[in-house]
């Protein structure tokens, strides 16, 4: 079975490895090659218990949580490369009694939902993390949290896709009916409704700017979490600063405003970063729905259409699922459970 994936951001890719581990013939089709786009302005978090998630992206974000060990092992194994990876944690932050009421508040749904995690007062989360600004009221540490590198996630990806026979073809894809496949899948990020000349596009840009830095030594241990930024601490320096949220339409640009904002609520959180190195600032388009969640399964209108769409700022934490969902549907006609608050033909797709 050929089966041609259009996209080559984590999603895209994971997708098409997930093809062929399992036999198929695939093809990896993006114009400006893999991990050019949100992908890489993502910092790679792993935590599905923060922000608010609805019921049904949490339940799609702990299942594919789950999932991320054994799918790094896959990878790094396939692929020869070691990833950044991390579950240590993430510690959120509150800076005065208003922020550590909403934390409070988090806390007590975790505890509701039985999930781990501990509550800090200022001393406790200051020995468990020197670097966090001696301003801390309160801290919530969830252990089963971590993060990813993206990019050497993609790069790892693609090599051990490869290896597997998947060709990639630097292309934009205009004209599905050119698509010489017995399945295409749809994993464009942000330009999804202009691949399939969707005239209601169901997904909506949403600029994320990140910042790139580097320390001499790392600053912290886990990821640190604030109310307008959070901070992903690599283990040789690099520390990484995101993430902005705006609607500006296709504009990939940084700028000044939106990297002094990230910047000046890092140095908040965790004062030495005031002395770090700028390395780089990146930008990507996050592809927003309607609902926040992403459209994957089966198209209603083109029967051999697929689509892996959609995830917003989930999309590195969603890829081992939306991956062997997609693996099963298109090469087993298998429909899991999973895929009933997914569905394409939500938006009429």
């Amino acid at each position: 079975m050929k089966i041609s994936v259009v996209g080559a951001g984590v999603v895209g890719c994971a997708v098409a490895y997930e093809l062929a581990s399992r036999g198929a013939r695939v093809e990896l089709i993006d114009p400006r090659g893999p991990g050019r786009g949100a992908t890489g302005a993502s910092a790679g978090i792993l935590a599905p218990l923060v922000e608010g998630h609805s019921p049904a992206l949490l339940r799609l974000g702990m299942c594919s949580i789950a999932m991320w060990d054994d799918f790094i092992r896959r990878v790094e194994s396939e692929s020869g490369q070691t990833i950044e990876y991390e579950r240590s944690g993430t510690l959120h932050i509150a800076l005065d009694d208003a922020q550590a009421s909403d934390l409070a508040s988090v806390a007590k749904a975790l505890e509701s939902a039985g999930v781990p995690h501990t509550v800090l007062d200022r001393r406790d989360a200051l020995r468990l993390e020197r670097g966090v600004t001696e301003r801390t009221a309160m801290a919530l540490l969830v252990p089963a949290h971590g993060f990813v590198g993206p990019l050497p996630l993609v790069d790892a990806l693609v090599r051990a896709a490869t290896a597997r026979g998947v060709s990639i073809v630097q292309a934009r894809a205009t004209d599905l009916d050119q698509i010489r496949s017995d399945a295409i899948v749809i994993a464009a990020g942000s330009w999804s409704a202009e691949v399939v000349k969707s005239p209601q596009p169901f997904v909506k840009p949403i600029r994320g700017q990140l910042l790139s830095l580097s320390m001499e030594r790392r600053p912290a241990t886990r990821v640190i979490w604030g109310t307008e930024c959070y901070i992903v601490p690599w283990r040789e320096g690099t520390v990484l600063v995101g993430a902005t949220v705006e609607d500006v339409g296709f504009d990939e640009r940084t700028t000044a405003a939106g990297l002094r904002g990230l910047l000046n609520t890092a140095v908040e959180l965790m004062p030495a970063l005031e002395q770090a190195q700028f390395r780089e600032a990146r930008a990507g388009l996050r592809p927003k729905t309607a609902d926040e969640l992403p459209a994957i399964g089966r198209s209603s209108t083109m029967p051999h259409v697929f689509y892996a769409a959609g995830h917003y700022r989930n999309g590195v934490l969603l890829a081992p699922l939306t991956a062997s969902l997609i693996a099963d549907l298109v090469l087993d006609g298998r429909e899991r459970p999973e895929l009933a608050d997914v569905r394409p033909d939500r938006f009429g797709l």
